[in-house]
C-alpha cells in the first residue's frame, strides 16, 4: 500500500513517460527494456500510464470510504443511540439500500448520472454507507449500556455530549478496520464502473478503462494483465492492511494471541 501510495504521488518522476504519450509506431509492443510493461493500441507507455492511474483510483477509495463512513457513522449511531422510531426509520432505509446488490445499484445510478469521476464516485458512495450504519448501530446498542454511560447521565451530561465523547470513541475502532479493507473494494468497485464505460473517461488513465481496451486485444496480455495486476496488488493490500489494524486494534484478540 505504502509503495503504491509513494508512486502516485512521485508519478512525474516515477513514470518514465507522459501518461497520453502517443507512438503509434511502437503500438502494441510486449514488455521491454523500454517500455517495462509494453504499449497499448495507441503506443502509450503502460507502466507510465498505470503509474498513473493510481492518482486517480487510489483517491477515489479514500474518497469513498470516508464519505461512507462519515455518513453511516452519523445515521448509525443516532439510530442506535435515539431508538424508537427514529431507529425504525433509519434502519428501514438502510435496508432498502442494503436489498440491492452493491454493484448494481451503483451501476444503475452511475449511469442515471452519466459517466464521469464524480458522478461515479457519488454512485458508490450512496451505496457504501448502510454497512457502516448497520455496524456503529449495533456497537452503539452495546456501549449505551454499560456504566459509564449511566454515570455520564448522572452527572448530567447532555445526551449529545455523552453520544460524541463517551459512547463513540468506544465504537469507532471496527468503524476503521471495515473502512481499511474497504478502500481496496471501493477501488475494485470503481474499477468496474469504469471498465463498463461508467467511469473514468478515455483517455484518462484509470485501471478498470484499461482493462477494458485490452479486452479489444486480448492476444496481447500486457495491456489488459498490468492494470489488473494493480488492482489486484492494491485490493489484497488492503485487505492484509484492514487484518492487520484488527489485530493492534482489538485487545481480546491481542490476548488470545
Amino acid at each position: 500500500v505504502l509503495a503504491w501510495v509513494l508512486a502516485s504521488v512521485f508519478a512525474p518522476v516515477v513514470a518514465p513517460y507522459g501518461p497520453l504519450q502517443q507512438d503509434v509506431k511502437n503500438r502494441l509492443q510486449p514488455p521491454s527494456a523500454e517500455h517495462w510493461m509494453g504499449t497499448d493500441q495507441l503506443g502509450r507507455d503502460i507502466f507510465s500510464r498505470v503509474i498513473y492511474g493510481g492518482r486517480i483510483s487510489l483517491p477515489v477509495g479514500f474518497l469513498v470510504v470516508s464519505l461512507s463512513m462519515v455518513i453511516g457513522t452519523v445515521l448509525g449511531s443516532v439510530a442506535g443511540f435515539v431508538g424508537g422510531a427514529t431507529d425504525t426509520a433509519l434502519m428501514r432505509i438502510t435496508d432498502m439500500v442494503m436489498g440491492f446488490p452493491a454493484i448494481i445499484l451503483a451501476m444503475a445510478i452511475a449511469a442515471a448520472l452519466g459517466s464521469g469521476l464524480e458522478k461515479s464516485t457519488l454512485a458508490i458512495v450512496i451505496v457504501w454507507w448502510p454497512s457502516y450504519a448497520r455496524l456503529v448501530r449495533s456497537l452503539v446498542l452495546s456501549v449505551r449500556e454499560n456504566e459509564y454511560v449511566a454515570a455520564a447521565r448522572a452527572i448530567g451530561c447532555r445526551e449529545s455530549r455523552i453520544l460524541g465523547r463517551t459512547v463513540l470513541p468506544n465504537c469507532i475502532a471496527p468503524a476503521i478496520v471495515l473502512g481499511t479493507m474497504d478502500v481496496g473494494n471501493a477501488i475494485l468497485t470503481f474499477s468496474g464502473l469504469s471498465f463498463l464505460g461508467l467511469g473514468a473517461v478515455p483517455p484518462t488513465p484509470e485501471w478498470g478503462s484499461m482493462v477494458a481496451s485490452g479486452i479489444l486485444v486480448f492476444d496481447q496480455w500486457w495491456v489488459a494483465g498490468f492494470p489488473g495486476l494493480a488492482i489486484v496488488t492494491v485490493v489484497m493490500g488492503f485487505n492484509f492492511l484492514g487484518d492487520g489494524l484488527r489485530d493492534v486494534l482489538d485487545p481480546r484478540l491481542r490476548r488470545s494471541l
